[in-house]
This record gives C-alpha cells, sequence and structure tokens, in this order.
C-alpha cells in the first residue's frame, strides 16, 4: 500500500524531508501546507504534490491522508500533533516535540489512547554516526562513562538553517538541548537522574539567553557535559566526544572519527547516510508493521521531563 503524507512547514527543515522521501518506495506526499501561499505552491510545484493549503485542517479533512510530518515553528508542535491524533493520522513531529511539559504530557497521553503511531525528529538517533556507536554499545563493545557536547550556531539575529529570516524565536533549551538531552540517556540505555543548568545574558531583543551549560547524570553513573550558544561566529553545528570504557569517537555531524582523528567508514551503518531520510524510513515502517517507532513520543518523554526540570532551574 501506498502511505499518503501530508508535510507541513515548506522552509529549510520541510524540503529536507521532501528530499528523503524521494528514496523511499511506497510514500506520496499529497499535501503541503505553509503560511506563504505562494512560495508553498512554489515548493509543491517542484516536488509534485497535487494540494496546496495554508490551513493544516484542511488537510486533516482528507480522507486520503494517512500520515503528517509537522515541520513547522517550536510553538506550534505540541498543538498541531493533537489536531493529528484527533484527526485519525499517525504523525511525527520535527524536535522539539513540545515547548512545555504540559505539551509532551497531552501527546503522549493521546497517543496511548489513540495507538496511532507518533514520533519526533530527535535525529541523532537516526544519524549513521551515532548509529555505529550505539551498534557498539549493544554489542557489549563499549560503554559510555562521558560525553561532551559543543552545539554552536552564529544567530545573534532570528534566521533559519538557509539564512532566512524566521517567524519564530529558536530555543537553546526546548530545542537544541533537547537533541543531546536524549541522545545521552538513549546510548547510555539509563535514565537521567541528575541534571543542572546555568544560562547567559539574556538576548535584548530576541528575549532568549544566547549562551548556556548543561550538565547531565545518568542512572548508570555516565556524565554529559553540554555548552551551547548562538554567539558563536565559528564553524557551526554540533560537535560529540564520546569518551567511554574502550574507546573515544568524536561525531560530527554524519562523519565520525576516533579520539585520534582517525575517521571511521559509517556508510555502511544503514541504508542511507542521510539521518532524517532515515528518521522517515523508520516512520513508514512503523506504521505499514503496526510497532512502535524508535524515537516515539513515549520514548523520548523523559527528555522533556528533564529540560522542564532544567528550565524550572533556570527561572529560580
Amino acid at each position: 500500500m501506498t502511505i499518503r503524507v501530508a508535510l507541513a512547514g515548506a522552509g529549510a527543515f520541510g524540503i529536507k524531508h521532501l528530499d528523503g522521501i524521494r528514496n523511499i518506495d511506497g510514500v506520496e506526499v499529497v499535501s503541503l501546507i505553509s503560511r506563504d501561499l505562494d512560495k508553498t505552491k512554489e515548493v509543491a510545484s517542484k516536488y509534485g504534490i497535487g494540494h496546496v493549503t495554508t490551513d493544516l485542517a484542511d488537510s486533516l479533512a482528507m480522507k486520503e491522508v494517512d500520515a503528517v510530518i509537522l515541520c513547522t515553528p517550536t510553538q506550534m508542535h505540541a498543538e498541531q500533533t493533537l489536531a493529528c491524533l484527533k484527526a485519525g493520522k499517525h504523525v511525527q513531529v520535527e524536535i522539539p516535540l513540545a515547548d512545555s511539559l504540559k505539551g509532551t504530557e497531552d501527546v503522549v497521553a493521546l497517543q496511548k489512547q489513540t495507538g496511532l503511531v507518533a514520533m519526533c525528529g530527535h535525529t541523532r538517533r537516526f544519524n549513521p554516526s551515532h548509529q555505529y556507536v550505539h551498534n557498539k554499545i549493544k554489542a557489549g563493545e563499549f560503554n559510555i562513562q562521558q560525553m561532551d557536547v559543543q552545539t554552536y550556531f552564529f544567530r545573534r539575529t532570528n534566521t533559519n538553517a538557509l539564512g532566512q529570516p524566521r517567524s519564530w524565536t529558536d530555543h537553546l533549551l526546548w530545542h537544541h538541548a533537547a537533541h543531546t538531552v536524549d541522545l545521552f540517556a538513549f546510548q547510555a540505555g539509563s535514565p537521567i537522574v541528575q541534571a543542572n543548568a546555568i544560562q547567559g545574558p539574556i538576548h535584548p531583543k530576541l528575549g532568549i539567553a544566547m549562551d548556556m551549560s548543561i550538565q547531565l547524570k545518568t542512572a548508570s553513573g555516565a556524565i554529559c557535559t553540554l555548552s551551547l550558544s548562538f554567539n558563536n561566529d565559528g564553524p557551526l553545528g554540533t560537535y560529540f566526544r564520546y569518551i567511554g570504557d574502550t574507546a573515544t569517537y568524536l561525531a560530527r555531524y554524519d562523519d565520525l572519527f576516533t579520539g585520534k582523528e582517525e575517521q571511521i567508514d559509517v556508510s555502511q551503518v544503514a541504508v542511507s547516510m542521510n539521518g532524517i531520510e532515515l528518521q522517515d524510513r523508520e516512520f513508514f515502517a512503523a506504521i505499514r508493521e503496526g510497532r512502535e517507532p524508535n524515537s516515539s513520543v513515549a520514548q523520548v518523554f523523559n527528555c522533556y521531563q528533564v529540560l522542564h526540570q532544567l528550565e524550572q532551574q533556570l527561572k529560580a
């Protein structure tokens, strides 16, 4: 059967999903939703998508739509995910699942009630570099003692990944820290039991902290130090150092190195080197097989509990 998909958000990340879906058999994007109709029509014609709208409700009303992928602003994620589930559609929402604990709890509860596939785009679980390390852990060949992570951007103005102006404000804690908080617990195979955070000055116009430092500890004893910045005028992105009992690994996006900077070939870890495509493949496979996907809303719930605790600390 062909899985028919509606995709909301035709910005930088929506296009990454459209490119990934092109490589997946038995999936067709039938509806594209975004706030600027002309731009949306332009993207839809490029990808051969028949239906275009600025209102998610229009797409949810389409009987032929089986599943929805949400690449919309963070502040809309929980509400839109709930709308998809209420409409009987499977849903994958880009990270973060919500920008509050309440939003996360509501989504997890409704997913349980409906039994539909609902997953969150915690892409680091799917990147071949991190999958390689995960496979070593599962095989009993490597255990994490410490993770050191740097998430650095130069974003003193409100722009997206393509450098275009944004209609919403990004967030170091609820968006960028979510990647590492979830990945650390996932790779350690153990829940986070201790978490501390401090932040730098609040930006006068954006109203958010531009620098942040987070410490985490799992029940198994592994620790993580995460440094985040929107002020970094240098190489952008997230760099992971895994320090373990048998090796050290450095992950830079989809590239992986030993602690001595020797590159590790991860091209055979999965069917693609594209983490977004692998994430989408898991979503569609879970729908077909009627199972819980990796990165389901229930699996990532602990991450948002930790983010909530950290937010309370920062407010105090």
